[in-house]
């Protein structure tokens, strides 16, 4: 591993940050990341996190039309209450803060005291949660669906929304049908090691993969011996689609797990949008790339949103964050 010591490696990532985007404030003893012009004058305000080893989410989607601070905890960890109400507090200008929290149950609890905490200082706080995985109902993390590639989607929309001026209670709603209309597959090629184990989180065998493995190595509907790209994309694109059912055009996110390469995602992506084509399912915009990652797991993800006029006219919006810029 490419790392010091493993109890500083949150820091050490958070130090190399602030050095390379200098558009943004990092807080590397409290672990807060925010933009670096906040608070916006009357702007609502977008805060979310989640445990380090899933870049660049949070901390990469930070800046104009997308996230105002994002709070980054330790590998795999939730952050605690105390920084979400830092970050909170930094990127408040008056118009109130929305929480965006992917369905884990250390980010549920901590998010929910925090706005608690934030609203006793009378700050306005609205909160929604990200639960799109159809894999799995419950993993070892959460009570219901785990929030993984729609997380994207509800920042950068909703992201998009606060920056023209929106009110509070219309971003969030926003938010929420953003996540309503989002499905999202996982599939695991390898484990991923954490820097606190230094090796493999969960035993997957040469030669097989996991089907609907979530972002932690949570396990997945099923193991099968390894396959075709083809193969994986009927089954991951069929399983997204027979819950969502889209009546409409889609965003497709094709997203990588951290340690596939681009090549490989590409002709990935080549074999979703037949899957799209044959399913009569219009694609109004496709990404691919590595956004919402599991430290070194090979494998990927795949996200569809159904969208209307409005959502895709946000969509489209400017954004200038480090991992996610158009329009500017």
């Amino acid at each position: 591993m490419l790392i010091n010591v493993p109890e500083t490696v949150v820091a050490d990532a958070l130090r190399g940050m602030a050095a390379a985007y200098p558009d943004l404030n990092v807080d590397v003893d409290n672990r807060v990341i925010v933009r670096r012009d906040a608070p916006v004058a009357g702007k609502v305000a977008l805060v979310s996190g989640g445990g380090s080893g899933h870049e660049p989410l949070h901390g990469g989607f930070v800046g104009p039309g997308m996230l105002d601070g994002a709070c980054p905890g330790e590998v795999f960890t939730s952050p605690v209450p105390d920084q979400v109400v830092r970050a909170a507090a930094a990127v408040e200008s008056g118009a109130g803060v929305l929480f965006v929290v992917k369905n884990y149950t250390g980010d549920v609890l901590n998010f929910q005291m925090a706005a608690e905490l934030a609203e006793d200082e009378g700050v306005r706080i609205a909160t929604v949660l990200v639960d799109d995985d159809v894999a799995v109902t419950d993993s070892l993390y959460t009570a219901g669906r785990r929030g993984t590639g729609a997380t994207l989607f509800v920042e950068k929309i909703a992201g998009a929304a606060a920056e023209e001026g929106a009110p509070l209670e219309r971003v969030e709603s926003l938010a929420r049908q953003v996540n309503a209309s989002s499905r999202s597959f996982g599939v695991a090629l390898s484990a991923c090691s954490t820097p606190a184990k230094g090796g493999p989180t969960f035993d997957l065998p040469p030669g097989e993969l996991e089907l609907g493995v979530g972002i932690h190595g949570e396990p997945g509907r099923e193991r099968r011996a390894m396959m075709t790209a083809r193969e994986i994309a009927d089954f991951a694109v069929g399983a997204v689609l027979d819950d969502l059912r889209p009546t409409g055009p889609v965003i497709a996110l094709v997203n990588g797990m951290g340690g596939t390469p681009l090549l490989e995602l590409y002709g990935f992506n080549a074999e979703v949008q037949r899957v799209l084509t044959e399913r009569d399912v219009a694609v109004a915009r496709t990404l691919v790339g590595n956004y919402v990652t599991s430290l070194d797991m090979a494998g990927c993800s795949v996200t569809l949103c159904q969208v209307d006029e409005e959502l895709l006219r946000l969509w489209d919006a400017p954004v200038q964050t480090p991992a996610l810029r158009w329009g500017r």
